[in-house]
């Protein structure tokens, strides 16, 4: 039942998500005087509408995208008067973009003319375009910000989370690089010493302590010296005497990954405790949200960068025996099964229960829509950065045209772009069915 909850939510999220963006095209596009014939949130059937003045209002069955219909999307052929549908292409692309012009020009009326998304100016276009990312944007700045300065976000305390209870003597290799105790081995040093689960490290050596790294690195660094820590252990300050174990251990390089020589990790001596840190929630100055926003901006927009390279991970996860990058890309269907599945998890009251889940499903939907923003401005038609690009590139003209006082060019013609906007189709279509096979066959697997 909590499952389903969880990808109820998710799909409602989704369908806000779509609707707000949609709703960005059409606010714009009505105060700058585009009619608007149709607002719809999903694709395929109709399954409920409702006219309201010379737009209609409706929700269709496939709850994957909306569009907002504006009449005189493409302008008409050089030549043509408006209105005139000349068929002299003989080519099937040119046919194609002839029918797709005319089908533009279809809802025109008598007194619209001066109403079609074409006859705007270049500044108007590129903001009614961007009206639909910037939405996703600020709804996800919006859950962002919410949830990093009213919950926080987990992060590692100076905290004894879990001890160790013995001294791992394996030797790390390749495919273990971290061993496990074995019988036989000695005591932990941290149990040795009487650390206990939720101790809180206040001091190390008489130097304060205030994160984690900071334990972590003296910890390494004391090659066996007693060392003095004091902790915190409910309403007392407890004086405890720590002797690190000498360990040989992965070296990592500046870039954190295993140094390798000769087919063999490179290893070298540190201090050893056997201490889990715990984690703790932190909540984030509200004036450090735009920062954090930006931050996870780029992340987003770092991955969606590298899909093609992630889609070949993804085909050889669907039809082989690879695992599922759990920072690939996913689809719908995959992001209602997270939901599902952050909804499912049995997490204790005291450690964040409901509020937990409920704050995971809030940043699931904030990452989508980071998603939709960043990927409705990749420069290519269909999508709105495709129209964006269009309007910049007939507002360089313009002006151009301007300083070397020429005739106005007039408009961009982006109906040359649609054999573009077709392969971009499918593309995308090509892309979605692949994803949301492998979202059913192979998910991704965030918990283990």
């Amino acid at each position: 039942m909590l499952f389903v909850l969880g990808v109820l939510v998710v799909v409602i999220g989704v369908a806000l998500s779509i609707a707000l963006h949609e709703i960005g095209h059409l606010v714009p596009a009505k105060k700058f005087g585009v009619k608007v014939t149709q607002y719809m949130v999903g694709f395929g059937p109709t399954i409920w509408s409702r006219r309201r003045g010379e737009t209609e209002y409706g929700i269709k069955a496939i709850p994957l995208g909306g569009y907002v219909r504006m009449i005189g999307m493409l302008p008409p052929r050089p030549g043509d008067a408006p209105g005139e549908l000349r068929t002299l292409s003989t080519g099937r692309f040119s046919q194609m973009v002839d029918q797709a012009r005319a089908d533009s020009m279809e809802e025109v009326r008598p007194g619209d003319e001066d109403r079609v998304f074409y006859r705007l100016s270049p500044g108007k276009k590129i903001i009614i375009m961007l009206g639909g990312p910037i939405m996703n944007l600020v709804i996800a700045a919006v859950l962002l910000t919410g949830v990093i300065t009213i919950y926080g976000l987990p992060q590692i305390a100076p905290e004894v989370g879990r001890l160790s209870q013995c001294v791992p003597t394996a030797a790390p290799t390749l495919q273990v690089p971290q061993p496990d105790c074995a019988p036989g081995d000695p005591q932990s040093p941290a149990a040795a010493a009487g650390l206990k689960d939720g101790d809180r490290i206040l001091s190390v050596d008489g130097s304060a302590i205030t994160e984690w790294d900071q334990v972590s690195a003296a910890i390494r660094a004391s090659q066996g010296r007693d060392m003095t820590w004091v902790v915190q252990r409910g309403d007392e300050r407890v004086t405890i005497a720590i002797t690190p174990a000498v360990l040989e251990r992965v070296t990592y390089d500046a870039d954190n990954k295993p140094v390798v020589q000769d087919g063999q990790l490179v290893l070298s001596p540190v201090g050893f405790a056997g201490i889990t840190p715990a984690s703790e929630l932190v909540r984030t100055p509200i004036w450090e949200a735009p920062q954090f926003v930006w931050d996870r901006t780029v992340e987003t927009a770092s991955i969606i960068v590298r899909i093609p390279e992630k889609m070949a991970g993804v085909m050889q996860a669907a039809f082989g025996s690879g695992e599922r990058d759990p920072n690939g890309p996913i689809s719908v269907v995959g992001v209602g099964r997270i939901g599902g599945e952050v909804a499912a998890l049995d997490i204790p009251a005291d450690e964040g229960g409901n509020w937990l889940k409920l704050a995971q499903l809030v940043l699931l939907i904030a990452s989508l829509n980071l998603a939709l923003f960043v990927f409705n401005l990749i420069p290519l038609l269909p999508l709105d950065g495709g129209h964006v690009a269009g309007a910049i590139w007939e507002s360089i003209k313009k002006s151009w045209a301007r300083l070397r006082n020429r005739p106005d060019p007039g408009y961009v013609d982006v109906a040359k772009g649609l054999p573009i906007a077709y392969g971009m189709s499918l593309v995308l279509i090509t892309m979605s069915v692949l994803l949301i096979y492998a979202d059913i066959v192979k998910p991704i697997n965030i918990f283990g």
